[in-house]
């Protein structure tokens, strides 16, 4: 490790400066590692962090590809970036997390589900269109039946750009571009896995953890570890990620979505080549947190053994309904009495309904006490617009 942490020359460019790049920068400032971001916000807030914040547009090639010529490696925090950039840094001899060749896949949900399919990964059956016209030609000829889940291709996030489609009347205000349209599933539980591939083929996995979700704004509203499932079906979700970290080649960090089906079938829903919403609780709960370990992938640093160091649960903390603008806490003097609880909170100026604010780890002697305070956290804690 030491080559690395002596060199203060060397020094990582972070695209993206949204909560995961500022949670990553709290290792990096812990291990003096020197991080460069790049984010289209003059508030993002990773800038504070940073050893040097430059105001742009991570979508823009010359942009890009001018920000992180002089780094030792690239990691970026949110899949939108121009892979056409990271592909001619690589060129250049400069490492990228992920590898543009995994992004270019992972970043268009078409071509992620081809990916499935064509490397025998087992997901729900799709259809593919290239635009909001051609679903709806093949729903008026009867080539796609009701009901099924529709999801754009790309730019969809936290429950964007998803919806449950059951009739016509459904489709009226869908957005325009390629999507897929997904046959269901009967889920029974909904399993994260997030694991680190380093570029010598090593993995470490993280436990899967349980996901459940918000009945409306269709984001994870709780993340519960250890998962609620056999350890049978939690050998299988770890080997099924295994599986696909190492046939689509990732390195770096790779978080698993699965569904599990009340016939005990596991499914893979979706990936995501960046730090994960449900990997945050690994900063409380675990010896090694997943912003740890794509610090070491980026530094070329062994990985750490992961070890689960308690029960926990995290609640994401988002913005109430009807609320926007400058943001006020209420409650939060009473949510920070709650025992065992870790706030995070983002940095965002400005809310709005069931945005991500922040979020709380609770731990306990079990699964239930750890939710439990979680809950209450969550109950206690308001985060409204004083605009309004």
């Amino acid at each position: 490790m030491n080559h690395i942490l002596s060199n203060k020359n060397f020094n990582i460019a972070l695209l993206g400066g949204g909560q995961l790049g500022k949670m990553f920068l709290a290792e990096a400032r812990r291990l003096d590692i020197s991080i460069n971001v790049l984010d289209p916000s003059p508030n993002a807030p990773a800038r504070l962090g940073a050893n040097h914040f430059l105001q742009g547009d991570f979508k823009d090639f010359n942009t890009v590809l001018k920000f992180c010529s002089g780094s030792n490696a690239v990691v970026i925090e949110i899949e939108t970036v121009n892979v056409d950039a990271l592909e001619a840094l690589e060129k250049k001899g400069i490492s990228c997390f992920p590898p543009s060749r995994v992004l270019r896949i992972i970043q268009n949900k078409t071509r992620q589900k081809t990916f499935f399919k064509n490397a025998n990964i087992p997901s729900s059956p799709f259809a593919s269109y290239e635009n909001l016209k051609s679903l709806k030609h093949s729903i008026s000829n009867g080539n796609q039946s009701f009901p099924f889940v529709w999801k754009i291709s790309e730019g969809g996030y936290d429950g964007f750009g998803v919806k449950m489609i059951e009739n016509e009347k459904d489709t009226l205000d869908l957005a325009e571009g390629e999507c897929i349209a997904e046959s269901l599933v009967d889920i029974e539980k909904e399993i994260g896995v997030v694991l680190a591939r380093d570029k010598n083929g090593e993995i470490r996995v993280f436990p899967p953890v349980e996901m459940e979700f918000h009945d409306n704004a269709n984001q994870v509203e709780f993340v519960i570890c250890p998962s609620d499932i056999s350890e049978e079906i939690s050998n299988k979700c770890v080997d099924l990620a295994i599986s696909v970290a190492e046939s689509i080649g990732a390195n770096g960090l790779l978080a698993i979505e699965l569904f599990i089906s009340k016939k005990g079938e596991i499914f893979v829903n979706e990936l995501a080549p960046r730090p994960h919403n449900s990997g945050h609780l690994t900063i409380e709960a675990c010896n090694v947190s997943q912003f740890e370990q794509l610090l070491r992938c980026s530094c070329e640093l062994p990985l750490g053994e992961i070890e689960l160091l308690t029960n926990a649960a995290m609640a994401n903390l988002v913005g109430e309904p009807d609320h926007h603008g400058s943001i006020e806490f209420i409650g939060l003097n009473e949510a920070l009495k709650v025992h065992q609880t870790t706030l995070h909170l983002y940095g965002k100026s400005q809310t709005r309904p069931f945005r991500k604010m922040g979020h709380v780890t609770a731990t306990g002697k079990s699964i239930f006490d750890a939710k439990e305070r979680a809950k209450e956290f969550k109950s206690l804690l308001k985060i409204q617009s004083r605009d309004l």
